[in-house]
């Protein structure tokens, strides 16, 4: 009745933005990403504890922070279809949380192979997958390693939206992401409320819906054929128009700082000088420089140069694990 899980990360190098189911978390689009180590969190589900307890990196989670993993853990209740009583879930992540480098999409996806599995219920990457994405959308990409698209789906009931493999993390050993962490402090704006937001209110959001489809099979041609410039230039164009959707929104919606746009501006001339590196962006001020590991040091050394206040190198990473050690 005990299980511990850990699991990676991921950016996504075609972005999801935006929910057109908000209990089911459904997207209005489909998305690419690479999961990302060694950055990892990792999750201990125990059922039949006293009562049900949540702790999130070192705190009693309450309000809705609690209600999701409980929420979700009431979903493997009726999978298992028998009562497991109360769960006792301790979480804790090696990097910032709530910095838009998709803390809950690791969290959400080691609560779901980790519930499952103290449940005793099979192995099944698809049914976690479509569990883990009712805690936190991107999470679904994150229950298996390397590069991941998850699918939009037509269904209703979301059971055909979920997340491949689309490449394992051997694929494109020679890949490089270093999260340039310019900013430590949560968003003032979640994710989920920002999309909310940006669906109800932006002008451009239908334009965006159309153009990120349509970048998904382009990039899984790209990474197919292992083409940087192509797939890092893709990357960047697809950050931009969902930052642009966001700043569109009422009231405008920014997650970028000053920082930021000091450090994602240089890139350009560093490309001019012969340094392959691109930048993508999630739902926060910290950009994820895409190179070859060639010139990961340089990347590094870049962001530090233009204020980072610290420095992750990430390799591609693997799936979400069962472990033998536990939290509690």
């Amino acid at each position: 009745m005990k299980a511990t899980v850990r699991a990676h990360p991921n950016i996504a190098l075609v972005k999801y933005w935006g929910k057109r189911d908000e209990a089911l978390i459904l997207p209005h689009q489909s998305s690419l990403s690479l999961t990302l180590a060694p950055i990892h969190v990792t999750t201990t589900v125990e059922f039949g504890a006293p009562s049900d307890t949540v702790e999130l990196h070192g705190h009693a989670a309450k309000g809705s922070e609690r209600d999701r993993v409980l929420r979700l853990l009431d979903a493997v209740r009726v999978q298992a279809g028998r009562d497991l009583g109360p769960a006792k879930v301790v979480s804790r992540g090696d990097f910032p949380m709530a910095a838009g480098l998709a803390s809950s999409a690791a969290g959400f996806a080691a609560l779901a192979v980790a519930g499952r599995a103290a449940a005793g219920l099979p192995e099944d990457t698809r049914a976690s997958s479509i569990l883990a994405r009712r805690g936190s959308g991107s999470a679904c990409r994150s229950v298996q390693g390397g590069f991941c698209e998850w699918q939009r789906g037509e269904r209703a009931d979301g059971e055909d939206s979920y997340a491949l493999q689309r490449f394992d993390a051997g694929h494109w050993a020679d890949l490089r992401m270093v999260v340039a962490i310019v900013d430590r402090g949560e968003k003032e704006v979640k994710s989920r409320d920002g999309m909310k937001s940006t669906v109800e209110t932006s002008p451009y959001y239908p334009a965006w819906v159309k153009d990120a489809e349509a970048e998904v099979p382009r990039a899984r041609e790209l990474i197919a054929k292992k083409d940087l410039e192509a797939l890092g230039e893709l990357c960047e164009r697809n950050a931009w128009r969902m930052h642009s959707t966001s700043l569109a929104a009422d009231p405008p919606l920014c997650y970028l700082s000053s920082a930021t746009l000091g450090l994602i501006q240089h890139l350009r001339e560093q490309r001019k000088k012969g340094v392959p590196v691109w930048f993508t962006l999630d739902a926060g001020p910290n950009p994820v420089l895409l190179t070859d590991a060639a010139h990961e040091v340089a990347a590094e050394a870049l962001a530090r140069a233009c204020g980072a206040v610290d420095v992750v190198r990430c390799v591609p990473g693997g799936d979400a694990t069962l472990l033998t050690e536990h939290l509690f």
